[in-house]
C-alpha cells in the first residue's frame, strides 16, 4: 500500500492524447499538491494504460458501446483488472467506453477525469477538462485554455542541463515550431515558401531552434531541414536522424517563439514558460481555431505574426496546475484528511 493516490493515464497509444493525461498527473504529483494528498493510502499503482480497441464498435457513438472490453487484445484487457486506482485520467474518443466502464467496475471509487469534450452525456465523468475553446459547460466542466500541459522543474532542469551548449549560440533564440496538415488546416507549399522566406530574412543576429511534428509533410520537413544547414540552425525531426530530443530545452531556453496555427499543444506549451509567442498562419481556418487563437492573444500570451518578432512579458500560463487543484478538491472530499 502506498501514499498518495494512484493515478492511471490513460489514452490509445497517440504520443499528443497521452501527454495531455500526464500532464495532469505530473501537474498532480507536484510538491505541495502531493502533501494535501499523502494521507490517502492505495493499493493500486500509478501506470499508463494503452487502450486500442479494434472492431464493429468503434462504428458506434462511445457511450453506446455494449462490450467494450471485447473490443481489446487479451494484453489490454488484462489492464483493466483491480486493485482500481484512486483517479483515472483518460484523453481521446476511444477511452471514453473505458472511463465509463471504469465507473461501474470501481462502484464509483475511482475519480473519473476525462479531458477534451467527450461529446457525450457529461455526468458520466466525475470532472471533465475541455479546451475552452470548445465551448463546453457543465455542473463537473472546467473548461482551461488550450490543453493541459506541464513541465516539472526536474524536467527541465534536467533539459537545460543536457543541452546547456544551445544558449551559448551569439543572437536572439527563436523556436520555429511546425506543425502540419489536420482537419481544418493545410501546410501548404506555398506557405512553406512564405515561412522560409520569412526566416531568411530574419536570420541576421538570430539563432533558429526548428522543429516539426508527426504531421509535417515530408517534403517540407526536408525544405526546413536544408534550411536549417544554410542558416546554421539547430533542427530537430526525430531521436533516430537527430539524437536526443531537446524540445524542452528549446521551450525553457528560447528568446521568442513562432508557432503554426494549427495546434492546442504547440500553443500551450511555450505559453508554459511565458514566451512570446507569434502564430503563423496556415491555410484553412475554423471557429474552434479561432476560439483558441483568442484566447491566447486575449490572455497576452500570443500575437499573429506580423513580419517582424517582438519580445514581451505576461503571467505564466499553467492550466494544468488550475486543472490539478480541482482534481485535489474532489479527492479530499472522498478522503478527508483527519
Amino acid at each position: 500500500m502506498s501514499a498518495g493516490p494512484s493515478v492511471w493515464c490513460v489514452a490509445d497509444g497517440r504520443a499528443g492524447i497521452l501527454n495531455q493525461t500526464k500532464a495532469l498527473a505530473a501537474a498532480l504529483a507536484e510538491h505541495e499538491r502531493a502533501a494535501r494528498l499523502a494521507h490517502i493510502r492505495s493499493d493500486a499503482s500509478s501506470r499508463d494504460v494503452i487502450l486500442q480497441p479494434q472492431g464493429f464498435q468503434l462504428m458506434l457513438r462511445p457511450d453506446l458501446w455494449p462490450m467494450p472490453l471485447s473490443a481489446l487484445r487479451d494484453e489490454q484487457r488484462k489492464l483493466l483488472t483491480p486493485p482500481w486506482p484512486d483517479v483515472w485520467i483518460a484523453a481521446g474518443r476511444r477511452s471514453i467506453p473505458y472511463s465509463r466502464l471504469m465507473r461501474k467496475l470501481s462502484n464509483g471509487k475511482t475519480l473519473i477525469v476525462q479531458t477534451q469534450d467527450p461529446k457525450v452525456s457529461l455526468p458520466s465523468f466525475d470532472l471533465v477538462i475541455p479546451p475552452d475553446h470548445d465551448a463546453v459547460s457543465g455542473p463537473n466542466v472546467l473548461p482551461i485554455l488550450g490543453s493541459p500541459v506541464w513541465f516539472s522543474q526536474e524536467r527541465i532542469a534536467n533539459a537545460q542541463q543536457q543541452f546547456a551548449h544551445l544558449p551559448q549560440a551569439d543572437g536572439q533564440k527563436v523556436l520555429v515550431s511546425l506543425g502540419g496538415d489536420s482537419k481544418t488546416h493545410k501546410f501548404t507549399d506555398a506557405r512553406a515558401t512564405a515561412i522560409e522566406a520569412d526566416l531568411r530574412r530574419l536570420a541576421p543576429g538570430r539563432k533558429f531552434w526548428i522543429t516539426v511534428s508527426r504531421r509535417t509533410p515530408e517534403a517540407i520537413r526536408h525544405r526546413f531541414r536544408t534550411l536549417a544547414g544554410e542558416l546554421g540552425a539547430v533542427f530537430w525531426e526525430n531521436e533516430q536522424r537527430d539524437g536526443p530530443n531537446p524540445y524542452v530545452a528549446f521551450l525553457s531556453l528560447c528568446d521568442a517563439v513562432l508557432v503554426t496555427e494549427d495546434s492546442a499543444n504547440m500553443l500551450a506549451d511555450p505559453a508554459f514558460f511565458a514566451k512570446p509567442i507569434h502564430i503563423l498562419k496556415l491555410e484553412g481556418a475554423s471557429p474552434r481555431f479561432d476560439r483558441l487563437h483568442q484566447g491566447f492573444i486575449a490572455a497576452g500570451a500570443a500575437r499573429w505574426f506580423a513580419g517582424d518578432l517582438q519580445t514581451w512579458s505576461y503571467q505564466p500560463i499553467r492550466e494544468a496546475a488550475r486543472a490539478a487543484d480541482e482534481i485535489v478538491r474532489l479527492l479530499l472530499q472522498r478522503h478527508p484528511n483527519r
